[in-house]
């Protein structure tokens, strides 16, 4: 007889079923054009959520707010959203040449633009991932702000807690608010945020932005006045998708535009022909392997080479990297800053130009650096890249003789620093896996650093994982090391240049290395615990060496 099978799903399971629902109901969404993220339209998404609870959300499923959570989405999304009842994503439709001001949120380079007191545009230009980011991310703020109602609201008739009339106070009130008026909004803030004053004052320093220093309560406040109106006058936040975005999206305009100035570019500095090494990596590691120890001469004196570029990775040393990125511009480099709205700036380098190198080989390569992509924006970019260059009625195919990408991944079985060599991608949600020869290999680090090799899950969304999914993944015969968001979708844009189109030779080179940003099986590793700060130097600089090594041999 066979052994009884059980059909409890799995949290696993539950969590794989809830992020297939999130996905599926964002697309009806968006072709609907608009909904109410708390209303009925809104409520599969809340739900999905709430099943799935990401580590990136934290305490999202319970009564307490969540405050690191909090942080990690405001810095993504504008300064001001959580005043604004409406919120409207757009494709590029010419708000840059108008009186609006561009917010540019902390840690998303997207341009969004206050229409009024009450709407704040939001400009979609990276795809459907940036839309897919940005509903989870105010879907996750909206269950947030109805907590908030939930411990502040007495009854039906309106009547508030006292704590949160002290806040109003403290918001509303045009004086300047001296530690001792903090301190006591932040006892009453605290609360019914069911956090401690010690928790609140010790995020309440990370919320603060140029704009306001006390932004964190502000954030509180209008995010309970919020839901407060939803609850008690039934008129809900809006969010609404413009008709040229939902006709734009997909084809490619960005990319297209982005691509073809970068081939023009080429064309015209006589560099169409030569051997293109093509790079997906920052916009220092490469030019600061190449340039920064001959520019920084006296800065380098009893420093070792990795001390140079951790001072160069500072947020204050804007003058160093200037001496830097005058030296390239005055060997070989050109900078194309991003006009396409691709959010993506590329530098060229023409290695023939850089002395110091030195190279035997008549055919001097040429290496393309270009920024990181967002999610399937990876696609879009690369499979524009690699099409032919058109001019006047004729093709000129790219001579591209390698790709290599390089970026930050969560990593699960390791931590924040290590590197990862995949062997594959799999895209998550389907069948589609992309297995390649990489030509980075675990033993090219040696001891320097901790390195592991296996497959790599390409995710949805990286604010959409939690222990349980990717545990399964981990422990399952896939032999997955690691998550990110761009893998796939390169790698279908390499082989389906180089294996169907023929537009590329099928001999290229591929180059593939993350380095840890997180862990996110183990608790405070999360990408909501903090940046990198130096640790990713070093990680960053290991992978960029090893690249140009096999490039310029």
């Amino acid at each position: 007889m066979n052994p009884q099978i059980s059909h409890k799903r799995t949290r696993a399971q539950e969590s794989s079923s809830a992020i297939e629902r999130l996905y599926i109901t964002m697309r009806h969404l968006f072709n609907r054009g608009f909904y109410k993220p708390m209303g009925i339209s809104g409520e599969t998404l809340r739900e999905a959520l709430l099943i799935l609870r990401p580590e990136i959300y934290g305490s999202i499923a319970e009564e307490k707010i969540e405050l690191q959570g909090l942080l990690y989405v405001m810095d993504r999304l504008p300064y001001g959203i959580e005043e604004c009842t409406f919120i409207n994503l757009t494709s590029d439709e010419g708000y840059k040449k108008s009186h609006f001001t561009p917010i540019i949120p902390a840690k998303r380079r997207r341009n969004c633009y206050r229409i009024d007191e009450e709407q704040m545009n939001i400009e979609i230009t990276r795809g459907r991932s940036e839309i897919y980011d940005i509903l989870t991310h105010l879907t996750f703020l909206y269950i947030e702000s109805h907590k908030i109602m939930k411990q502040v609201l007495i009854n039906d008739d309106g009547e508030l807690i006292r704590d949160w009339e002290k806040l109003e106070d403290a918001v509303l009130n045009k004086k300047t608010l001296t530690q001792k008026d903090k301190e006591i909004a932040l006892t009453h803030t605290a609360n019914f945020l069911g956090r401690t004053f010690e928790e609140v004052n010790e995020v309440y320093s990370l919320f603060a932005c140029k704009e306001d220093e006390h932004r964190f309560l502000k954030i509180i406040y209008y995010l309970g006045i919020g839901a407060i109106s939803e609850t008690l006058t039934d008129k809900k936040r809006l969010i609404t998708f413009s008709p040229v975005l939902r006709e734009r999206l997909g084809h490619h305009i960005h990319g297209e535009r982005w691509a073809f100035r970068i081939k023009k570019e080429l064309f015209n500095k006589g560099l169409l022909e030569r051997p293109l090494h093509i790079i997906s990596a920052n916009m220092h590691s490469v030019m600061n392997s190449l340039f920064a120890e001959e520019a920084l001469t006296t800065e380098k004196k009893g420093k070792t080479t990795l001390q140079l570029f951790e001072e160069l990775s500072k947020a204050d040393n804007g003058k160093l990297r200037e001496k830097v990125t005058k030296k390239a511009l005055q060997n070989g480099m050109i900078y194309l800053p991003d006009e396409s709205g691709t959010n993506i700036d590329v530098q060229l380098f023409d290695t023939d130009k850089i002395l110091k190198l030195n190279l035997s080989s008549p055919e001097k390569p040429v290496l393309l650096v270009m920024d990181y992509a967002f999610g399937e924006q990876a696609y879009e970019t690369m499979d524009e890249l690699l099409k032919p260059f058109q001019h006047n009625g004729k093709k000129e195919y790219l001579n591209v003789a390698s790709i290599s990408i390089m970026g930050k991944a969560g990593i699960l079985e390791g931590g924040k620093g290590d590197i990862m060599i995949p062997s594959s991608h799999i895209f998550e949600g389907t069948a589609d896996n992309y297995p390649f020869k990489n030509k980075l290999k675990k033993n090219h680090f040696g001891n320097n650093v901790k390195v592991c090799s296996g497959a790599m899950i390409t995710v949805l969304g990286t604010s959409l994982q939690n222990k349980d999914i990717l545990t399964f993944f981990y422990n399952s015969s896939w032999n997955v090391i690691g998550l990110e968001m761009e893998g796939a979708h390169y790698q279908k844009a390499i082989q389906s240049a180089s294996k169907i189109r023929r537009s590329i030779s099928p001999k290229v080179e591929v180059r593939y290395a993350y380095y840890a940003s997180d862990n996110p099986l183990e608790t405070g590793s999360t990408l909501a615990s903090g940046g990198l700060g130096t640790t990713g130097v070093r990680p960053t600089y290991l992978i960029t060496e090893k690249i140009l090594e096999q490039i310029l041999k």
